[in-house]
């Protein structure tokens, strides 16, 4: 509503014609100063590299998360929410100004294209969120362990994963074993 005069303006209704901001054919979201960019699967890639020409050369971050057990989450009209999102940090130092990508992947296929060939940097981010989450970065130059043992089953972040506990054996100081 409309605190002045008490009328329902665009935004109160979801169903309302909002003419949706747009930047290189991706919907922005905003939060506080934050500008943020939901592409799809298939135009992550080609974003990132449109986004790096502007001058957001620098990858900050990028994460994972698992929402299984917290599905809701602000997106664009029509985009459907998928279990896990990647989310990635841009700096543009010249323009000093943040975007922050956020792309849906699916829980039954969990795959990303890999960034690694536009943000080299993102290399250990992306192992770690394959580690953590199973997040398959295809083309990703060594999508192998990084954190975890190499015998390590499974991936420990997902909400699913089973809880286990690696026994730990607390001793008594040496003068009180006495």
């Amino acid at each position: 509503m409309n605190d002045d005069q008490g009328e329902a303006t665009p935004g109160d209704h979801p169903d309302a014609d909002v003419e949706v901001e747009m930047l290189h054919g991706v919907p922005v979201l905003h939060s506080g100063d934050q500008v943020t960019l939901p592409p799809s699967r298939e135009e992550y890639v080609e974003l990132l590299e449109r986004l790096r020409e502007q001058g957001f050369w620098v990858c900050v971050d990028l994460c994972a998360v698992d929402y299984l057990t917290h599905p809701g989450r602000t997106l664009p009209p029509g985009m459907e929410a998928g279990r896990f999102e990647v989310v990635v940090g841009l700096l543009s130092p010249e323009r000093r100004e943040r975007i922050r990508v956020r792309v849906q992947v699916p829980g039954e296929d969990p795959r990303l294209d890999s960034i690694v060939r536009v943000h080299p940097g993102a290399d250990v981010h992306e192992r770690e969120a394959w580690d953590l989450f199973g997040i398959d970065f295809e083309g990703h130059p060594d999508l192998s362990r990084i954190l975890l043992p190499d015998e390590w089953v499974g991936h420990p972040l997902r909400k699913d994963s089973p809880v286990g506990s690696i026994p730990v054996q607390f001793k008594a100081p040496q003068e009180l074993r006495r």
